[in-house]
Formats: C-alpha cells, structure tokens, sequence
C-alpha cells in the first residue's frame, strides 16, 4: 500500500494551512488554560468526568481534530495533531485522555472497515456521538499474539468467552472494539476484531476506576460468557486482529502518548518555575538559589530533547518511513523517563508543600505514573528498538557481502 493510500485511510497526509492551524492553535491553548483547568478542579474534586464535559468537548470539535475531513473530523497532518497533544496534555490526564483515545481508536478502525461500518461506528466516533473503547489487554497474558479470549463461529454470529481487564472507558462506552481468536488457533492468524456493543448478553463489567492518578477515566475488568456477536462486526477478515490492534494504531498512539509526557512536563516545569519565583527563604525567591536554578535549567533541557525526539517521530510516521515504529518506541522510552525526572524535580523544588492535594504539582506527579505503562512498557519498548537495531545491522551486513 502506498503512502498516497494510506493517507486516506489513516490521515497521516492530511494538512490544514498554517493560518487556520495558528487560530486552532490558540483556541486549544485557551480553552486549556481557561475552561479545561476549572473542569480539572471539579474532576480531581469529584472523581469522576462530567458528560457536560464530553459534551463540550465534542461542541468544540476536539473530538475529530486529527481525522481526515472524509469521516468528518479536522484533517489535520499528524505533526500539526501532535502539536494540539502536547497542549491538550498539561490540561487533567482524563481530559488529555479522553482527546487522544477518540482521536486515534479511528485510525484502528478505518483501513478494515466496510463502507456500512464506517458509516455506523467510524464516523459518529470521530463526531464524539458514540464512545469505542479499544479492548486488547487480558490479566493473564501480554498484549500481543498470546491473547486467550475465544470465539467460536456459529451461522452468522460469533460466541465471545474470556477476560479482559484494565480496559479505558470499558465502563461507559458504546462499543467494545475487542480483539480475540478463533477457538483452536494459535498465534497472529486466528485473531479476530470486533465491535462488541455494551448492552450485549452475557457480559459482565466490573468497575475498576480507583487508580493513583488520571482520576475520572473509568476502566473496567470485563468478563464474556457465550456473548453473541454478528459476524457482520468483524472488522477486516478472519486472521486479521492482530493488524487490527497494531497495525497502523500503535505507533502513532505511541508518538501520542511520548508527546503527552512533553506537555505534562511542561506543565510541571510551569509549576515549578511559578513557585521557585514566589518562594522566598531568607529574604529573597528560592529561583535565585543555584540548587533550584539548576534543577529546572536540568529540565528545559530534558523537555526540548524529548520533544525533538518525539517529533522526529511523528515526521517520520507521517512520511511512511519504515522506521518509524523504533522512533515510535524510542520516544516513548526517551520521555518517560524524561516525564519521571522532571515531575520528580519539580515536586522537589516545592519542598514539603508539593506532597498536599492543595498544589497542582501533586496531581501532575501521580498523572505522570501512568505513562509507565501506557501503550507498553520501556522493557516493551527496549524490545522493539532492540530488535530493530539487529535487523538493520543484519541487512546492512548483507549489502556489504
């Protein structure tokens, strides 16, 4: 498949011209410094996200910014979407949750699609009218070929048994877009992906919200027992979930979740760099101490790297370079660990104060937690790019033979 065909599919080709792209610019950048901040105060205040939220959120059209104009989203290149990501993630986790699943579960979803199907399921997702959340993950195995959860075909339907756990938005969403294997098969060529709807028989969802941090995003642990599925919710053919799941979705999710470390860090060194100003100690701001100026000059540089990796990245993503999932994984690692650092710093230069809920700061440390594991590991990821690198030493050794 071409580039030119894939761009259609996923909208990594996709462009809007610079002017638009500077008014949405500062329209996203508002609305987070402004209303997104009084929602984050209520979502911390409550535990939970409010459906005035969501509404509002789709009102504005941040729901559908980064899918091509064709499935009625914004058409904007991935670049320019990682651009809105990285402001959209100094916002809440759930806010920055919630904008970067609806804007990426699509790109799942469309290349194995039928015209029926994206006009059901697609398109009123990218509307923000229905909510489809990405079901992979299972408590007893990885997230890959190992899955367990079955079906069995009979006539027209599909019979769904197994687990599946630690599922976002699995409590409260439309659709289950949930990936299994026929009874009896083995690795990659049994899997199946399908649009399970949330009212289905047989199914039991236990809500399993209470985490550390991105309070508000609802998670469930889901059991199937003999829940019928039409056959007509197959995404793509028998054989292909697998693709489904990773395919095209997983290394622009990657680059998505790498660049929302960058805003969070941002928005810590902001904090940070807020406090050190006003702290005084004996008689002048702690800013003018070198033990704190040096921390978040640490930090500046940190950030700026990560976020050149990460948008190397998403560039090369974009273009359909090859390499692109090991940049995808390389970013992710890169600023993980850069997000651990400099929310650890940050929360240092508040001292004792940054340890009470009263400090913004003590929500963005317990937020940065969960990039850890979001869209896998650094040991994941360390496998990706380790098995890159010695493919690509084996091929040039071939070329120079």
């Amino acid at each position: 498949m071409t580039v030119e065909q894939l761009a259609r599919l996923d909208g990594r080709g996709a462009v809007v011209d610079p002017a638009t792209y500077a008014r949405l610019f500062a329209a996203v950048t508002a609305w987070v410094e402004g209303p997104g901040e009084a929602w984050s105060e209520r979502i911390e205040a409550t535990g939970t996200v409010p459906a005035e939220l969501r509404a509002e959120l789709k009102e504005r059209g941040f729901l559908g910014l980064a899918a091509p104009r064709e499935l009625g989203g914004g058409g904007l290149g991935f670049t320019q979407w990682m651009g809105l990501m990285e402001v959209f993630s100094r916002s809440h986790a759930s806010i920055r949750m919630i904008v970067h699943v609806v804007n990426g579960t699509w790109r799942s979803m469309n290349p194995h699609a039928t015209p029926e199907q994206r006009a059901k399921y697609i398109v009123p997702s990218v509307a923000g009218d229905i909510t489809v959340a990405f079901t992979l993950t299972e408590p007893g195995n990885g997230s890959g070929a190992d899955i367990s959860t079955t079906v069995r075909r009979d006539g027209d339907t599909y019979y769904l048994n197994g687990t599946k756990h630690l599922i976002t938005f699995g409590v409260n969403c439309d659709y289950w877009l949930l990936f299994a294997r026929l009874e009896g098969s083995h690795g990659k060529d049994g899997t199946v992906g399908l649009l399970v709807a949330r009212d289905s028989p047989g199914v039991t969802v236990e809500d399993t919200s209470n985490t550390m941090g991105v309070r508000g995003t609802d998670h469930a642990r889901l059991t199937f027992t003999d829940t019928p599925v039409p056959v007509d919710q197959r995404l793509g053919a028998e054989g292909d979930g697998l693709k489904i799941a990773l395919g095209g979705f997983l290394t622009p999710s990657r680059i998505s979740v790498a660049m929302s470390c960058v805003g969070l860090a941002e928005r810590a060194q902001q904090l940070a760099i807020g406090y050190a100003r006003q702290r005084v100690t004996f008689g002048k701001p702690i800013a003018a101490r070198q033990a704190i100026a040096f921390m978040l000059a640490e930090n500046a540089a940190d950030i700026e790297a990560a976020r050149a990796l990460v948008m190397h990245a998403a560039a090369e993503w974009e273009a359909g370079a090859d390499r692109a999932p090991a940049l995808s994984s390389m970013a992710k690692l890169t600023a993980v660990d850069m997000l651990t650092r400099v929310t650890d710093k940050a929360l240092q230069v508040h001292g004792g104060l940054g340890y009470w809920k009263s400090e913004a700061i003590e929500r963005v440390y317990r937020d940065a937690r969960a990039q850890r594991f979001e869209e896998g590991t650094n040991e994941i990821q360390k496998t990706v790019i380790a098995k890159d690198i010695f493919a690509r030493a084996a091929a040039t050794e071939r070329e120079t033979h």
